[in-house]
């Protein structure tokens, strides 16, 4: 639906009426948005929906709206081209949300409601004094603190002055202002909401005008300690000064208690004023101070309950105001990089690199802290939108190191940060060239090169270089200072995962509760979720703590959902555990988190082996295996060729020998380093006693990718298909597909398959691809084609 009208005329008085009707509602102000990607990421931020990596904004709406009843307000829509195509898609696609928008014009929608809001009726000269527009005056007048009006003796004045406000619900509002301060005799009907909004105007005294000129410059409602900043006056007399603004309907107070402004209002006041550019520049002059004095001095410190998170809007708009100018520009960049801490303490990663990424382009930074802030914005990037995203911007960082005070050390950081990327992709070669040149460019600082050994040893470990791994983990907990007290915590839990992967589950617990322990005691919440998932791989029992998955990094969050599904193959639910688990693989593989990946799909065909889906569980195991050997995870291609042996076994008796040969390979794997298969790769286990490697398959302890194309032949060669159009569809996509064509929406699959939204709009995309497909409607009709029961 659709509320049109011309500017006074109510529309968002109304909508926020409709909207409270309803038990969930979003509210996207999109005044000032001009296409259509800022409308989606707007309506995404007032849903406050995360976009996974790579994953399309369009998508992610679709999933947020679908079967919610959520009402989505459009508040103050301008011309925005592609708008009416884009929610035609939406309209078509998902069911169970609604629409409301606010605007000077149809949007243009196929089905759109249409409400063209009249002025309120007037009374006539023959009926009595009431109605709609009789009661919003009095109203008014009683909100501005007048005195009640006589109808009796005042009936001619009162019509007279509301018929030439023609009944516009803000030209009513403003007349009431002026009957509550200079009388009803003396006030004077405006013919627009300009002329009278200038009446009130003429009423207010300086402070209040200043203030009003001066919030009309800002964008976003305001708290009382930046209106005080705004209008130069103190907390108490700032207070006075609003509530004679609230009064006099010039200023709104929302239910969070900041004061802001109807878009018309605003308008005027932008171009009250001589000169009106004073005003701006003073405007920003004082968000300026605001924002020096609520952020910390040290660019170290920060917590998740800062007060000035609340108006990280406005604290963006005043960082983006010093960027732009370049005398100012070092004041945006100092800013921008005192406000990172509490922003990564709030794990707000991706409004982080939004905000500091808009400072980088803005032009160079100060050579002491732009190497800082580019390396910050490239962490911010790689964990809201995937490892590689901050790569550019590290690049970027290496070009300020150039002029910064000390260049090899900034070099040294920025490769430190480097090489975490690469290790959470996977590429283990880069990860320890990387880490291994910031230790030589950054001997004269402890916390890069603790930082760096800490990457190397977890690159060890995940290569089952123990011994290395040990060696150099000692020299990361041997005398850390406080601020490295993480990275020692850090190398106690991957010691722990050493002694899980070798079969001293003891002592591997042990090293996980003492990590925990202490991560607790000093506030490193990541440190302590890494050591509870190393204990609930220790022990399925381990009763994880309560946390907002949503919430977490990438790199932690696929780790704790990992577990997640394992416990819930153990508590015989296989069906949810596939779910979460395929989910899992979907954002690992669009994070670009590789190590995550592998893991997610030995878990995921472990389920679908609970499932009796054999054949699905093969050929997922087979992606896992190329996945371990191209990323060089030795201990996790044993693990899918164990699991691989254990499938052959079932099979039968020909398929025996060829079921011990991969087991004999993933024994060799483990034997050069004395590991132990644990967890549910030691669940079915094939004797491979006397059984010889199968030739070229393991070489120094590592599995080849001869074995890979060997193992994934032999399946091939007995995998048979069926002539279906369908049969390049796995079962999931289509149990997905049988769904659709019954009528079911993405939500209403998610929930009949026990798999998430997301992991539903992933089948369907791989189904269009390989049936060369674009909708759900020809989806259904080729369903319909093959009949019941085919594919």
């Amino acid at each position: 639906m659709s509320l049109v009208g011309p500017p006074g005329c109510g529309k968002t008085l109304l909508a926020r009426h409709v909207a409270a009707a309803y038990p969930t509602t979003a509210w996207l102000d999109a005044g000032g948005l001009a296409d259509v990607d800022a409308v989606l990421d707007a309506a995404l931020s007032a849903l406050r929906i995360e976009r996974a990596p790579g994953d399309s904004a369009l998508a992610a709406l679709g999933r947020a709206l679908d079967g919610t009843d959520t009402l989505l307000v459009v508040d103050g829509l301008g011309e925005v081209a592609g708008l009416a195509e884009l929610l035609s898609g939406v309209i078509d696609e998902v069911a169970g949300w609604h629409c409301l928008v606010t605007a000077y014009a149809p949007v243009g929608v196929l089905g759109e409601r249409v409400v063209r809001l009249r002025p309120l009726p007037l009374p006539a000269p023959a009926d009595p004094l009431e109605g709609p527009a009789v009661d919003l005056c009095l109203d008014r007048i009683a909100a501005a603190g007048g005195a009640p009006v006589d109808l009796t003796a005042e009936d001619a004045t009162l019509r007279r002055l509301l018929q030439g406000t023609g009944g516009l619900p803000l030209l009513i509002e403003q007349l009431a202002v002026q009957i509550a301060v200079v009388g009803i005799a003396n006030a004077v009907p405006a013919a627009s909401p300009a002329e009278a909004l200038e009446a009130t105007y003429t009423l207010l005294d300086d402070d209040e005008r200043r203030c009003f000129r001066r919030l009309a410059h800002l964008s976003s409602p305001v708290g009382l300690d930046l209106l005080a900043e705004v209008a130069e006056l103190d907390r108490a007399q700032a207070g006075a000064v609003a509530e004679g603004l609230v009064r006099r309907s010039l200023v709104s107070v929302g239910a969070d208690g900041r004061f802001g402004m109807l878009a018309p209002i605003r308008a005027y006041g932008r171009g009250r004023g001589a000169p009106a550019d004073d005003d701006a520049r003073l405007a920003t002059a004082a968000l300026l101070r605001w924002a020096e004095r609520v952020t910390p001095d040290d660019p170290l410190v920060g917590s998740a309950d800062e007060v000035w998170l609340t108006d990280l809007t406005l604290m963006r708009t005043a960082i983006a105001a010093a960027c732009a100018d370049p005398s100012t520009r070092h004041q945006g960049y100092s800013l921008a990089n005192r406000v990172f801490p509490a922003l990564y303490a709030a794990m707000r990663y991706r409004e982080a690199s939004a905000l500091l990424e808009a400072v980088i382009t803005s032009g160079d930074g100060p050579s002491d802290i732009g190497a800082q802030v580019a390396r910050r914005a490239g962490i911010a990037a790689s964990e809201a939108k995937g490892t590689y995203e901050g790569l550019w911007l590290l690049d970027r960082a290496d070009e300020q190191a150039a002029f910064a005070p000390n260049p090899s050390l900034e070099s040294a950081r920025n490769l430190s940060i480097r090489a975490e990327m690469h290790l959470d992709a996977g590429n283990l070669d880069r990860a320890e060239v990387d880490a291994r040149r910031a230790i030589e460019l950054g001997a004269e600082d402890s916390y890069v090169v603790r930082q760096a050994r800490r990457t190397l040893v977890d690159a060890f470990v995940s290569r089952g270089r123990f011994r290395a791994a040990q060696e150099m983990a000692d020299l990361v907990m041997t005398g850390a200072v406080p601020e490295e007290r993480w990275l020692a915590l850090s190398a106690m839990v991957l010691l722990g995962r050493i002694a899980l992967e070798q079969g001293r589950l003891r002592e591997a617990g042990a090293a996980a509760r003492a990590a925990y322990t202490q991560a607790q005691a000093t506030g490193e919440a990541r440190i302590a979720l890494l050591a509870e998932i190393l204990a609930r791989q220790v022990d399925p029992r381990t009763e994880p703590d309560p946390v907002d998955r949503e919430s977490l990094p990438w790199a932690v969050r696929l780790g704790v959902l990992t577990e997640d599904a394992r416990a819930l193959l153990l508590a015989d639910e296989a069906e949810r555990a596939a779910g979460l688990a395929a989910d899992v693989v979907v954002l690992a593989d669009s994070c670009r988190l590789g190590r995550d990946g592998v893991e997610a799909r030995l878990l995921l065909g472990h389920a679908l082996v609970a499932e009796g889906e054999d054949d699905q569980a093969v050929v997922t195991f087979l992606a896992a295996l190329d996945r371990a050997v191209r990323i060089d995870l030795p201990l996790r291609a044993a693990d899918a060729l164990d699991a691989l042996a254990d499938a052959a076994q079932r099979r039968g008796v020909a398929w025996l020998p060829w079921a011990r040969g991969c087991a004999a390979a993933a024994r060799a794997v483990r034997a050069e380093r004395y590991a132990a298969p644990w967890g549910l790769a030691a669940s079915a286990l094939v004797d491979a006693s006397g059984q010889p490697v199968p030739e070229g398959w393991v070489e120094d302890g590592m599995v080849t990718a001869r074995a890979v194309e060997e193992a994934a032949a032999v399946w091939a060669a007995g995998e048979e298909r069926s002539g279906s159009a369908l049969a390049v569809l796995t079962k999931a996509e289509l149990e997905v597909a049988r769904h659709v064509a019954s009528g079911l929406r993405s939500r209403e699959i998610a929930r009949a398959l026990f798999i998430s939204p997301r992991t539903v709009d992933a089948h369907l995309s791989h189904i269009y691809r390989k049936l060369g497909i674009t909708s759900r409607a020809r989806l259904a009709a080729m369903m319909a084609e093959i009949g019941p029961g085919q594919g």
